[in-house]
């Protein structure tokens, strides 16, 4: 499996090297909120020596409900993503939605992010590798829903074909529909993605959606509802079948997040969680040339 560099931030991603934290908020409330959650999270993960990028959305385009919470827009967005990278000294890593918002994203975050449901946008991804490529980004596209695993070859090919061979691309899992209602996370999908080339993360956060049945602001079946509960279920096991690094979100708050608030985790048990996570990666890892030989 090909090794990723963020050169701007010298963090390598796969193999051997310590798990990636992509952690932060699910959408950007203010700004006061995005630094309290980032200097947070920070603090835990050069405790225990991970790579921490700060994860926010400034725009949840994908809403169950016109009336869902969308974030503040790419302006205002953008202006607090540079505030956390700046005043923290972290890389930081967004999603866009339409081509015409790379460019401008790549150029403060150092990871863009294609959301699930446009995996297979060309367009959206022929404009985000440009961009990247431009700033020495990378990119991290989550598996689409309605994807199988070993189909997520079509979407690297056209990233390499956009820069040229250049390996820019990280995979993310983020659960498989299943019946109505319900996402489930195939952990042999791990293997098959990173067998693709490429490191693989985890979105044990949106994993646990229950999409559709939630009850938002527009009455019942107007937001996604969500098993808080199996979040570290399934950070667990995906770092042990080799995951290389984990999309979590947090809130101090998780019943007042404006968004996606049954799938959050409490800031405050962000290090219980992610301590167990650095033993299995360590476990894991240590194991790697007794995979070789079963292969």
């Amino acid at each position: 499996m090909s090794i990723l560099t963020l050169e701007t931030r010298s963090i390598s991603i796969g193999n051997n090297f310590p798990l990636l934290a992509i952690m932060g908020l699910n959408v950007l409330e203010d700004e006061s909120l995005a630094l309290e959650v980032a200097a947070e999270l920070k603090s835990i993960s050069q405790e225990l020596g991970f790579s921490y990028v700060f994860k926010a959305s400034f725009d949840k385009a994908n809403r169950s409900s016109i009336e869902s919470f969308r974030g503040p827009g790419i302006d205002k967005g953008l202006a607090i993503l540079e505030k956390v990278k700046s005043e923290l000294d972290l890389p930081v890593i967004t999603d866009i939605h339409e081509p015409e918002q790379a460019e401008r994203a790549a150029a403060v975050a150092e990871i863009v992010q294609i959301p699930a449901f446009l995996c297979r946008q060309t367009d959206l991804i022929v404009a985000a590798t440009e961009a990247v490529l431009e700033q020495k980004g990378l990119l991290h596209i989550k598996k689409g829903q309605f994807l199988a695993p070993w189909d997520c070859k079509n979407i690297v090919d056209k990233v390499k074909e956009v820069s040229a061979g250049k390996n820019l691309v990280m995979l993310c899992e983020r659960g498989t529909s299943f019946g109505y209602n319900n996402l489930v996370v195939d952990f042999l999908g791990f293997k098959e993605m990173r067998d693709l080339g490429v490191p693989v993360t985890i979105d044990a956060t949106h994993a646990v959606q229950l999409p559709g049945i939630g009850k938002g602001n527009a009455g019942e079946n107007s937001a996604t509802a969500g098993r808080r509960s199996g979040v570290p279920v399934l950070a667990k096991a995906a770092v042990a079948a080799g995951a290389d690094g984990v999309f979590l979100e947090f809130h101090p708050d998780p019943d007042k997040a404006k968004c996606d608030g049954p799938s959050c985790l409490s800031l405050a048990d962000a290090a219980t969680l992610l301590r167990p996570l650095k033993a299995i990666r360590e476990a894991t890892t240590g194991e790697a040339a007794i995979e070789e030989e079963l292969q």
